[in-house]
């Protein structure tokens, strides 16, 4: 585990959310899979307490901590996608998996963690003088990131 790592509060989903996000995101894996030694106030003897995991290498981990805290947009995991294929394999993945579109490249999967799908080429488009003020008026317009439609805004 990383010196420092980020630790996501569930309602019983750790294990199940931790699944599905290691299956999404490559060279990822669950490290480890805590149960509770007793009884505790969300929980049973038994039942999954903590799962850790890597998304890409970088570590996480989840604890079925039980009702309360929600999770916000206040927090997000951005991913660095290359392509346009990868931007729609992972928006497609989180959306069908009971996920909601929101604006900008952000869209939040079922258990309402936000995910923020970044092609390169945005980032490369935004950092450009020149072509950075259309691709951002472009980008506003749009709930998932299409690289065609920014090459287009540049270009007109």
């Amino acid at each position: 585990m990383d010196k420092v790592s980020v630790w996501l509060w569930c309602d019983g989903t750790a294990e199940e959310q931790a699944t599905f996000y290691t299956g999404l995101i490559p060279d990822s894996a669950i490290t480890s899979v805590s149960r509770a030694p007793a009884d505790y106030p969300a929980g049973k003897a038994g039942d999954v307490l903590t799962v850790t995991f890597t998304l890409a290498g970088r570590s996480f981990a989840m604890l079925n901590g039980g009702p309360g805290p929600t999770h916000s947009e206040a927090m997000s995991l951005q991913i660095d996608c290359v392509d346009q294929a990868e931007v729609d394999h992972i928006w497609d993945a989180i959306l069908a998996n009971g996920g909601t579109e929101m604006a900008c490249g952000w869209i939040k999967d079922r258990w309402s963690l936000a995910w923020q799908i970044v092609p390169r080429r945005l980032a490369e488009l935004m950092q450009d003088p020149v072509n950075g003020p259309r691709a951002m008026t472009a980008m506003m317009t749009m709930k998932r990131i299409d690289v065609a439609a920014l090459e287009r805004a540049i270009a007109s």
